[in-house]
């Protein structure tokens, strides 16, 4: 009897832990008709620094994990249209050109009109699209791996400061309302 409550205990944990996988993923189709459509938002959830002057310091603080993973709690993304291109993400790394004064430079907050795209799809049906801003100084590339149930992985490229990555998930761009002003 034992053995058989054992075994339902297994697979009810098990039965969870897939319930809890599958939440906030895409089918295959919606992600070909988001990327084909090329209207998309990313959705960073977490950022991957490659500097070890900033792994050193998360790993110092009291009750830090010994990983080089920072979840984001904000509301960091990529918006993605034909003819725009605005990312919002934070930037954890060196800077070797840092602006004084202004710190909303230091991170990746910038709106491109002039980008050139570069989409491919492999046999397994990930998607990986590579954005050239031509009007943005500080980033050369900005490359998106979108995969078939939608969760995304994103590295940026810069011309002044080391290279980062980000983990999260695409979904339809939602129509942005501007509040009124009293």
């Amino acid at each position: 009897m034992k053995n058989y409550i054992s075994l339902l205990m297994i697979f009810g944990f098990l039965f969870l832990f897939q319930s809890c996988a599958s939440q906030g993923s895409l089918d295959s189709k919606t992600v070909d008709a988001l990327v084909g459509s090329q209207e998309f938002t990313f959705h960073a959830e977490r950022a991957n620094p490659t500097n070890y002057d900033v792994i050193n310091v998360m790993n110092s603080m009291p009750n830090a994990t010994a990983t080089r993973i920072l979840n984001l709690n904000g509301d960091y993304t990529i918006d993605v249209s034909k003819n725009t291109l605005e990312v919002v993400l934070p930037y954890f790394g060196r800077l070797f050109n840092p602006t004084y004064g202004n710190t909303s430079d230091n991170s990746y907050r910038f709106t491109s009109k002039d980008f050139t795209v570069n989409k491919t799809q492999n046999k397994k049906g990930k998607w990986t699209l590579k954005f050239k801003p031509n009007d943005v100084r500080n980033v050369d590339e900005v490359n998106i791996e979108i995969f078939k149930n939608g969760k995304a992985f994103v590295s940026m490229r810069s011309n002044d400061r080391q290279p980062i990555s980000y983990d999260g998930y695409v979904s339809k761009t939602e129509v942005k309302q501007e509040k009124e002003k009293p």
